[in-house]
């Protein structure tokens, strides 16, 4: 396949090695970051797959073994952490490797954090609140190196995991700040296998980074800038890897815009994250379509609060007609992308409402949207979705 992708090694905010082909250099930065055995975590539908077997071939012949973990559920909870933790330990492992989209990157990391903290510090005792965080030891967190093979959820550049709490079904973010990876490598051709259903919703995860990023009252011009730059690059790119896999320099753009995402939301998330979590946990469902799913409706209950910024990102986005203008964009980019039209579509049926809408609340995410989350409009904001 032609491109015309070029290489190129940035630092923020970890190191970035980017570029078509670059996962032949996986065993040369493990050999940088000191891992001389590492476990490689990958989800089940990537074990088998060629790409996989290629990037284990490399640190096979680098004489850095061939171990790998693969029970990584779709949303991964502390049951796959603890059984990736005893394999971890029972093969003297000294670093990990994150392979695949978010879920093997998250509970990749999780295992790096927890593997050798003492006995009684739980996992839920690291959730991001307040410096919870200080409550591990620091030196005990092993080494990661992240391999993104999807475009969307940007874990490769970020200090934190999504983990489901299997007992209550609620996703906890799980944060530490040396959980940002010490060396991620972006190889766009990585991401050319993926089925277009998971195209399209990391793509829009990526998307509803960016937008809620922008959209977040919280003063950070920098992840501002990074956000409007992350749209334009998904509204370009995304239709295009869709209509052709094969394009690599959309590809190469659009993980571009997926670190761009996850960079710029530490200026904060909303609605849309904090009601894609619950029914993530308790429907399965997937996340970054169901992001796609409820962001028409959570634009709709923000615009008295984001209106004029949204008319300010249009005319940047070269999109014509203003908010209204930018939301029928986000409407024919679901719609070429398949996206269902509501949570019905998308299989959530006779749902607790009163139930997510405590969940919503709970969620980390409502702190940054821009209209204050209350318990009327989280549930109007629900049903709206159905």
């Amino acid at each position: 396949m032609s491109h015309s992708v070029p290489n190129r090694n940035w630092s923020y905010p970890t190191a970035i090695k980017f570029g078509v082909g670059r996962i032949a250099e996986l065993a040369e930065h493990c050999a940088g970051a000191g891992v001389k055995k590492p476990l490689f975590v990958t989800d089940k539908a990537l074990a088998s797959l060629p790409i996989t077997a290629e990037a284990v071939a490399v640190l096979q012949k680098a004489g850095l073994g061939a171990a790998v973990f693969s029970e990584v559920d779709p949303n991964p909870n502390e049951k796959n952490m603890a059984d990736g933790i005893a394999v971890y330990l029972a093969g003297g492992h000294d670093g990990v490797i994150c392979f695949g989209g978010g879920s093997a990157l998250d509970l990749g990391k999780m295992i790096a954090l927890m593997a050798h903290q003492r006995a009684d510090l739980s996992v839920w005792d690291m959730e991001d609140i307040d410096d919870w965080f200080t409550r591990a030891d620091a030196a005990k967190i092993a080494p990661i190196i992240a391999v993104p093979t999807t475009a969307g959820t940007g874990s490769e550049v970020g200090r934190a995991g999504v983990l489901t709490n299997s007992a209550t079904h609620k996703k906890k973010i799980i944060f530490h700040p040396k959980l940002l990876p010490v060396v991620t490598i972006c190889d766009p051709a990585l991401t050319v296998g993926m089925p277009r259903f998971i195209t399209a919703g990391t793509g829009m995860d990526a998307l509803a980074h960016c937008l809620e990023a922008y959209s977040s009252p919280f003063y950070h011009p920098m992840s501002q800038g990074i956000a409007l730059e992350g749209m334009r690059l998904v509204f370009e790119n995304l239709p295009k890897v869709y209509a052709n896999p094969n394009d690599l320099d959309a590809r190469a753009h659009m993980m571009s815009a997926a670190a761009m995402g996850a960079v710029a939301f530490q200026k904060g998330l909303g609605a849309i994250h904090s009601l894609s979590h619950p029914i993530g946990a308790v429907y399965g469902t997937h996340h970054g379509t169901t992001n796609a799913v409820v962001m028409p409706m959570v634009l709709d209950m923000n615009r008295p609060a984001i209106e004029e910024r949204i008319e300010k990102a249009a005319a940047y986005l070269g999109i014509t007609g203003g908010f209204d203008g930018f939301r029928a964009a986000v409407m024919d980019l679901r719609k070429t992308l398949n996206i269902p039209e509501n949570l019905t579509a998308l299989g959530v049926t006779n749902p607790n409402l009163d139930e997510l809408t405590e969940m919503a609340l709970e969620d980390p995410s409502c702190g940054g949207n821009p209209v204050t989350m209350t318990r009327e409009n989280t549930l109007a904001l629900f049903k709206a979705c159905l």
